[in-house]
């Protein structure tokens, strides 16, 4: 089974329905939270949202980020634009991508369904697989094609999965070269980096990062009641990032669905967990408009988590959480989509 099978069969089975040792702040105060106001889309539904800042840029961005992949499980296309649209028109503003994401249809979507003014209401994000100067500059000219947009405001290195990932990165005639010229063309704002695989490839990201007096505006990783016990981000990368000022960006907070099969946890508790760490957003996949109801709830209903709410989840999590076996995106290739096609890299 590769990443994309894994994937849209881990979507079908999705069920609807205080980090770093601080004390949980108030639910507006949490990472920079703030309820809707000026410079906030005033659309019905948008005084649900959360609003935080994005590390520090200084950006303002719903603390629910809408996922780019889901967003291409649907078949029909209109399907796909009505998802994206309803959830901008609920409050949501930050967006997800990948270059990769379906043979680009996902950022083909999320270009038809910006059009009509949408794209002045949101912050757009995607990603590029390309580890050389060339390949990448090559993806971000396609992105910014298919999203029918002038800039993208952040542009993230996906798949930060291999130790020698970072060194690519800064390599002559690597990523950054690329990255670093289209900023200065106005391709793209803001520059961050991805990956799921082993928290100790980030955190030699940032090492490396630092001694080429770099700072990553963004930096987005699995974070889940299940991450914290096994390889994790939450406990390696995020007090760094926090310490830093790189904006966190949580992904998988259901593991795709994975950490929901196990009978631990709900989906809700999922989200809580994950909007309560001191993350800018928190992007959770969305194939349905029912998807799109569950991260709007989880935002209305969301207060931070009390330290015994969160010791009662890690709790009732640990021993599945304890070998990996439902974050199979740390300890299996299937989720890798730069291993199964090497050729996305360039």
């Amino acid at each position: 089974m590769n990443r994309r099978e894994a994937l849209e069969a881990m979507a079908a089975l999705t069920v609807g329905s205080v980090a770093c040792g601080a004390a949980p702040p108030t639910k507006e105060a949490a990472a920079g939270a703030t309820p809707a106001s000026a410079g906030t889309p005033a659309t019905p539904g948008a005084m649900d949202m959360i609003y935080r800042t994005l590390g520090r840029t200084g950006e303002k961005v719903s603390a629910i980020g809408l996922g780019g992949y889901h967003i291409g499980v649907p078949q029909d296309e209109a399907e796909g634009i009505r998802i994206i649209r309803s959830a901008i028109d609920r409050g949501i503003t930050f967006m997800d991508n990948c270059w990769d994401y379906h043979d680009g249809e996902s950022e083909r979507r999320m270009g038809k369904a910006l059009r009509d003014g949408y794209r002045q209401r949101v912050f757009l994000m995607t990603k590029f697989d390309g580890r050389t100067k060339d390949a990448t500059a090559r993806q971000i000219d396609e992105s910014l094609k298919r999203l029918q947009t002038d800039t993208i405001d952040l542009m993230q290195f996906h798949e930060n999965i291999r130790m020698d990932d970072p060194d690519r990165f800064f390599a002559a005639g690597g990523p950054v070269e690329a990255l670093q010229e289209a900023k200065k063309a106005g391709k793209i704002r803001y520059i961050g980096f991805t990956g799921h695989k082993d928290p100790a490839i980030h955190l030699h990201m940032l090492d490396v990062a630092a001694a080429h007096a770099f700072t990553f505006d963004s930096c987005q990783m699995p974070l889940n009641p299940m991450d914290a016990h096994f390889h994790s981000f939450e406990k390696n990368v995020l007090p760094r990032l926090v310490r830093i000022g790189t904006a966190a960006l949580g992904m998988k907070p259901m593991g795709s669905g994975l950490l929901l099969r196990s009978g631990t946890v709900t989906p809700m508790e999922c989200l809580h967990y994950a909007l309560s760490l001191p993350t800018s957003v928190v992007i959770t996949g969305c194939e349905s408009m029912d998807r799109v109801d569950q991260a709007l709830e989880a935002a209305r209903t969301f207060h931070p988590l009390s330290p015994s709410q969160v010791a009662a989840i890690l709790g009732k999590t640990r021993q599945a959480a304890l070998t990996g076996q439902w974050e199979l995106f740390k300890t299996t290739t299937q989720f890798d989509g730069t291993v199964q096609h090497p050729e996305w890299m360039g």
